[in-house]
């Protein structure tokens, strides 16, 4: 046993003593004041109470709880009659409940009153069953109605009945606390122990003078009501009258008049506490206790009541309430003497009054009753009491300071309120303080508010703003990435500068500027460029800096991250992932946008007009247009995953770059901010994001005018069909084949886009479609069949009438068109020029072909205007274009309807070679050889300007590069370590190189009897045939090229020059892979012979390499 303990003891002892004759276990009401000195002196001397009514510490009031747990658990177990021996191992009190002489409740009830332990009593009756609180309550009832009854009675059995009400505080559930183990011992006196059960609580053994007479259907309502109306005669103050009528009025309402919370906006709420705290506090700082414990009777007089009436009715209730306020008002006790200054009953019974007349206002019956109390208000009319913004600071910074009950909205009440920001230091105290309890968007929000509400006025703190400013981004900062995403939302509604949006003194924005460039400079230095990959694992670091500039000046960071995005090299991925990460800043959509289902951004994307501007400022090289287009590209995709497992929306959507960057550059005058070429790419990136995803229904493409859009396009291709023509004076026209390639493809793109929405509602389209067939009519033809996708079947295909005669079409599909440009004889041209546009309508071209094949003399006349046709086709093609028509070419010398015959310009005999697997890259190489001759010829000579010749270049190189992989599949070099570690040998080696197996089964199927006879003596030249043959044919190619070099005008096309070093290093590898296919003297010959070609060449240095890899054509057969 601890000193505290044996104080007690000796007290309790001591007590016992002054008892004589009787003892503690047998003393009445009116022996306590006898007995209770030593009691009350001792917790004096435990506890530091000096007074009643003094306010206890935790220490304190832990051992009032401990003391009222003993006392009352010594009462129960002599009641229940327990066993000593198993009371002290299970009982955490024992030894101090043993300790103490025999004790009764008159005791218990007076040493709570005593110490004004209402509420402890109120907590420990919360841990008992109904049926105990009952009889416990009976109990009360009895004691306070028992001689003498004084004021200090009823005020202690108001005390007790509204703090039932009040319930109990969360403390006291957890595991540990002095109501669990009071709970946890009644249960299981319980358990052993009938008497203690809750069908026995009327059967307990009790105390002669404790035994109150009760029916077994008791309930709280009826016995603190009926107990109230017994005592009306004793209270004799006007204040206890008031208080007793408050509490009564507020059991009624919350038991028989509301069946949920009544949640009271935080407004209200404070009004009326700066009332209770002026009214109690008469001037004095707000006491935190004060204001916890009003919250609480607010909580409470607004809750439905745990002790629901099930006996009880509502008028009875009415009646005892409207019965004790006319014996009170007869006996002149409801009467306010002072209603300039009025007491807090008044003003409870005032507020309780209020709510039952509003909640029975619509009821009625109870009409005398409801007069009685309308009566009542009206004596309660008291004067209203003006609060000051300094106490409702004061209040709201206590609630704030010390956590009381919906802190939180305070914090967002105190952070809204500008005008209490000027008052004086405690506003910013609170702040500096209290920063956690603004880690919600929505306080964080108000105090932003209040923050750009200071920059505006005329007496502006700079340093109280820079500390506002330093706190809101530290509570910004704290906030969880989703909150920090909503704040960022919330600040672009309220403005895209964020604190910036007026003008504020430089000595504010200073501090600001230099933190920006001090987070993107951190950023760049640390995870810019190559060191990209390094800053993966700080992404969230670099997430969280960015943020917290955003929040204070969305606008500032968003132009810093488009700056670094496209000026510094490798920034934009980082920049497109730190965005990804803060779709806040992507800003709100308007609701009649998602009404009508259309998926807008109202006005412009903040990012846009930021990149916008930053564009504007400066050209752009190539490389920095190449960041912005990947940076942009980033951006609409949408590859980050929400905390739910969902894709989040891309923070720029395709339509949103499309209308920023694409529809106002793109003209066909070629006047816009940004180059043409640019406005394609970020327009075919824009298409292709939906290939990637599921496409929206209706595609975003109808958002951004897309039939206008296809007419400049289709302008703009027309243009390229000119590109080495010189435009006319004024004009512009695209000169780039890159933009046609380009052109070719968002056409292609955007025609099956629109084309897909078109067939699902044609009817809705029509007239668009007409309207966009009309515009292009005065454009080339071939521009039509670029739009295919989009008109369908709505218009015939058009065609020059001169096709027609070339080729057999339906005329129910195909209609001719008169053109001056093609006049008879320019069918072919026209049909070549279809078969470039696109595969379908290559297929169709093929196969609806009129020619004979079983007439030579139209086979020739085709084949020379095929050539003819060729050369004035080919300088205008575009890659993909070329690339169709090398297929139409292909197809047609395999399928024998073109003749090309094949001249040995460049051997002086023609070696024993089957070169049936080559004959079509061969003869292609020669008719290509025959194009580029006419074309470079005097005739043709002045067609192109040098650009138009370096595309030429380009294509043949293009054209090569795919008869060398064609022939390079033909044949399988070996690995090179096989080739270094087995040499060729004989057939009858295990490690001698073989032909592969499609040559030598075309051999078998050539065999003669000659053959099969002589089969083992030219076994080994047969297998090594099939290199030799390459050789052979990447010799003409090397020759076909070097030739046409010489004859390109100027002789310097680079691509032919890489593409003659590429032939040479194939040579040289099947010459290393097949030793046996290229014996010394021919290797020689070989050497000689390609130099004698290369020495035609103008360019030395061009010229010095060829020969320098030449000179390594070195056979290494034995």
């Amino acid at each position: 046993m601890n000193k505290d303990s044996a104080v007690l003891q000796g007290a309790f002892l001591r007590a016992d003593k002054l008892s004589l004759p009787s003892t503690l276990s047998m003393i009445q009401k009116a022996d306590w004041s006898r007995v209770k000195h030593p009691i009350l002196q001792a917790l004096r001397e435990i506890c530091g109470i000096d007074a009643p009514g003094d306010q206890p510490s935790l220490p304190s009031l832990t051992w009032k709880k401990r003391i009222v747990c003993v006392v009352w658990l010594k009462l129960l177990s002599k009641e229940a009659e327990e066993d000593v021996e198993k009371a002290w191992r299970e009982n955490p009190f024992f030894s101090l409940q043993n300790s103490l002489p025999e004790v009764n409740r008159v005791v218990l009830l007076e040493l709570v009153k005593s110490i004004a332990a209402a509420d402890v009593f109120a907590s420990f009756l919360l841990c008992l069953p109904p049926s105990q609180i009952c009889t416990e309550l009976e109990r009360l009832a009895e004691h306070v109605r028992s001689d003498p009854i004084g004021a200090d009675d009823v005020l202690f059995f108001l005390d007790v009945w509204w703090e039932l009400w009040k319930g109990r505080d969360e403390n006291t559930r957890k595991e540990g606390s002095v109501e669990k183990i009071f709970a946890n011992q009644f249960s299981r006196l319980s358990l052993r122990s009938p008497r203690l059960s809750p069908q026995a609580a009327k059967r307990l053994k009790l105390d002669i003078s404790d035994s109150p007479a009760s029916s077994a259907n008791t309930e709280v309502l009826h016995i603190l009501f009926h107990a109230l109306k017994d005592l009306a005669d004793d209270i004799s103050s006007t204040d206890l009258c008031l208080q007793s009528l408050s509490v009564c009025l507020d059991a009624l309402h919350t038991s028989f008049l509301i069946d949920q919370e009544v949640v009271l906006p935080v407004k209200e709420k404070l009004h009326i506490l700066c009332k209770v705290v002026t009214t109690r506090s008469k001037n004095e700082t707000p006491s935190p206790e004060h204001i916890r414990e009003t919250l609480r009777d607010l909580r409470a007089s607004h809750s439905p009541s745990r002790f629901q009436p099930s006996r009880m009715k509502l008028s009875e209730a009415l009646r005892i309430i409207t019965e004790l306020t006319q014996f009170w008002q007869e006996k002149g006790l409801l009467g306010v003497h002072n209603c300039s200054n009025p007491s807090y009953p008044a003003f409870q019974l005032q507020q309780s009054v209020q709510r039952v007349l509003t909640a029975l206002g619509k009821a009625p019956e109870a009409v005398s009753e409801k007069n009685t109390l309308r009566g009542l208000l009206k004596s309660l009319s008291l004067p209203d009491v003006k609060i000051s913004a300094e106490v409702q600071l004061q209040v709201t910074s206590t609630i704030i300071s010390h956590r009381l009950e919906d802190y939180e909205s305070f914090a967002e009440l105190f952070a809204s309120q500008a005008s209490w920001a000027h008052s004086d230091k405690c506003w910013m105290d609170c702040l500096e303080k209290n920063q956690a309890a603004f880690k919600q968007h929505t306080p964080l929000l108000s105090l932003s508010s209040t923050l750009m509400t200071q920059l505006q006025t005329e007496s502006l703190n700079f340093s109280q703003c820079r500390k506002v400013m330093k706190i809101t981004a530290d509570i910004f900062s704290a906030l969880s990435l989703e909150d920090k995403n909503k704040a960022l939302a919330d600040m672009l509604r309220l403005s895209s500068r964020g604190f910036f949006s007026f003008s504020v003194p430089p000595a504010v924005t200073d501090g600001f500027q230099q933190e920006l460039n001090m987070v993107f400079n951190c950023i760049i230095q640390g995870g810019g460029g190559a060191l990209a990959a390094t800053l993966q694992g700080n992404l969230s670091t670099a997430v969280s800096l960015v943020s917290r500039v955003a929040f204070q000046n969305p606008e500032a960071a968003l132009k810093s991250c488009c700056y670094s995005a496209v000026f510094n090299k490798g920034a934009f991925c980082l920049m497109a992932k730190i965005l990804q990460q803060l779709p806040g800043l992507r800003g709100q959509r308007r609701e009649k946008d998602e009404e009508d289902g259309e998926n807008v951004v109202g006005g412009t994307n903040l990012l846009c007009r930021c990149l916008q501007e930053t564009i504007r400022t400066k050209s752009l090289s190539v490389s920095e247009k190449e960041q912005l287009l990947r940076f942009l590209g980033l951006l609409m995709t949408s590859d980050m995953i929400s905390e739910g497992g969902e894709k989040r929306q891309s923070f720029l959507s395709p339509q949103e770059v499309v209308k920023s960057f694409v529809l106002p550059n793109l003209s066909v005058k070629g006047n816009g901010s940004i180059d043409t070429e640019f406005s394609l790419q970020l327009l075919r990136s824009a298409l292709s994001v939906n290939i990637q995803e599921a496409a929206p229904s209706p595609h975003w493409v109808l958002d951004c005018s897309p039939f206008p859009l296809l007419h400049v396009l289709a302008q703009l291709y027309n243009q390229t069909l000119r590109c080495w023509k010189q435009p006319p004076e004024g004009g512009v026209y695209v000169r780039s084949m890159d933009t046609k390639e380009l052109l070719e493809s968002v056409l292609t793109t955007l025609g099956q886009v629109v084309g897909a929405e078109v067939a699902a509602a044609p009817s809705r389209w029509s007239r668009a479609l007409f309207w966009l067939h009309n515009k292009v009519e005065n454009l080339d033809w071939t521009v039509h069949f670029h739009l295919k996708p989009v008109w369908g079947q709505h218009f015939k295909n058009e065609v020059p009438s001169s096709l027609l005669q070339v080729c057999h079409l339906p005329e129910q599909e195909w209609s001719g068109l008169d053109l001056p440009q093609y006049s008879q004889g320019t069918g072919l041209l026209a049909w070549m020029e279809c078969c470039s546009v696109s595969d379908p309508l290559q297929s169709i071209m093929l196969s609806h072909l009129s020619l004979d094949q079983h007439r030579l003399d139209h086979i020739s006349m085709f084949s020379k205007g095929l050539l003819v046709t060729l050369t004035q086709t080919l300088p205008w093609c575009s890659v993909s274009q070329w690339s169709r028509l090398l297929r139409v070419l292909r197809e047609l010398i395999v399928s024998n309807r073109l003749n090309v015959p094949f001249s040995l310009e460049y051997v002086d005999y023609l070696p024993l070679l089957d070169l049936r697997q080559f004959s079509c890259e061969l003869r292609l190489s020669v008719l290509l050889l025959r194009v580029l001759q006419l074309l470079c010829g005097s005739s043709c000579s002045d067609w192109l300007p040098a650009e138009g010749w370096a595309h030429v270049s380009r294509l043949y190189a293009h054209a090569v590069k795919e008869m060398m992989n064609s022939v390079k599949t033909k044949l399988s070099l070996p690995s090179p370590a096989a080739a270094s570690v087995s040499p060729p040998a004989s057939r009858d080696s295990n490690s001698s190189i073989k032909a592969p197996r499609m040559y030598t089964d075309s051999l078998k199927d050539t065999e003669n009897p000659l053959q099969k006879i002589n089969k083992s003596k030219t076994e080994e030249e047969v297998d090594m045939a099939p290199s030799q043959e390459v050789l052979f044919v990447l010799s003409q190619l090397f020759c076909h090229v070097q030739h046409i070099q010489v004859m390109m005008p100027g002789g310097q096309s680079e691509p032919l020059f890489l593409c003659s070093l590429e032939i040479l290093s194939h040579y040289e590898a099947i010459m290393a892979a097949f030793p046996d296919s290229c014996g010394p003297a021919e290797s020689d010959n070989t050497r000689h012979f390609f130099s004698t070609i290369t020495d035609n060449l103008d360019n030395q240095e061009m010229k010095a390499v060829l020969q320098q890899k030449i000179a390594q054509l070195v056979s290494s057969a034995a």
